[in-house]
């Protein structure tokens, strides 16, 4: 991986360091939202809107430092090549789909408090920055980048098994949160353990299937800004699925014992 310019790599140092205080503090504090949802975050809004509105930004961020860049004569060809362009509609494949497909198939009238969603806009604000500066403008002028991602990018081994495991992660995902939505039939208010897919081994599916993606895209991209998104994935999500874990545990102790189940990585955690 390439030396980045000194501020840039100040922002990912500061990031990192954040993304270990959210780790640490969410094993003592439940994030507020969807299973963990509690009125001490304070009021709430329509969850469909929620999560609409602290998704597509970072969507917006990196299509705009993506279209920026071919305004800058010193970087336009460059980013111009292949890999630019696969880089920008992988990332953007995940956003759309995630900002503005998978809010309105949530179903039921959950809650989600404003508090939760405007950290979540500040983070993706900021990791959309960090994504879009960093792919679009600082690797192109970057000498290791700039030699990195030509079309032979394409052909070397950590393009093809990161695209490989983003894409993996990405099937997780949606098969994960396909489940959780057909948990129940309309009228049914019961709870009940997922047990398809990958909810086989674990209780928290969909997170594992985000956190394999963006371990693919950082292998992908080969770069620091691409591993900071995974680890901050990681921070929230692994102390996340220890409180799904713990959740239905309670509810549905008979099955934990018989199922040996893990909270979201497959015989390990």
């Amino acid at each position: 991986m390439g030396i980045l310019n000194s501020s840039f790599s100040d922002l990912l140092f500061i990031m990192f360091i954040v993304g270990l205080v959210v780790f640490i503090s969410l094993y003592f504090v439940d994030a507020g939202y969807g299973k963990m949802r509690s009125e001490k975050w304070g009021p709430a809004m329509n969850n469909k809107a929620g999560w609409l509105l602290m998704e597509c930004p970072v969507f917006f961020v990196v299509l705009y430092e993506y279209f920026k860049a071919f305004g800058d004569p010193e970087i336009a060809d460059r980013v111009q090549q292949a890999p630019y362009w696969i880089f920008f509609l992988i990332f953007e494949f995940h956003y759309f789909q995630r900002s503005f497909i998978f809010p309105f198939l949530l179903k039921g009238k959950s809650k989600m408090p404003f508090a939760i969603m405007l950290l979540s806009v500040v983070w993706n604000v900021i990791n959309g920055y960090i994504q879009g500066h960093f792919l679009f403008h600082i690797a192109p002028a970057d000498e290791f980048y700039s030699q990195l991602y030509t079309s032979e990018w394409l052909m070397d081994p950590r393009f093809i098994i990161g695209t490989a495991i983003f894409f993996t992660g990405w099937i997780i995902n949606m098969h994960s949160d396909h489940v959780i939505r057909h948990l129940r039939k309309p009228g049914d208010t019961n709870h009940y353990l997922p047990k398809k897919g990958m909810y086989k081994y674990v209780t928290s599916a969909n997170y594992l299937g985000e956190i394999t993606e963006w371990l693919g895209f950082a292998i992908l991209t080969w770069s620091f800004a691409g591993l900071l998104f995974f680890w901050f994935s990681c921070c929230n999500l692994v102390p996340r699925s220890n409180a799904i874990y713990k959740k239905y545990e309670e509810e549905f102790p008979d099955e934990f014992d018989r199922k040996k189940l893990k909270r979201i990585i497959p015989f390990i955690y």
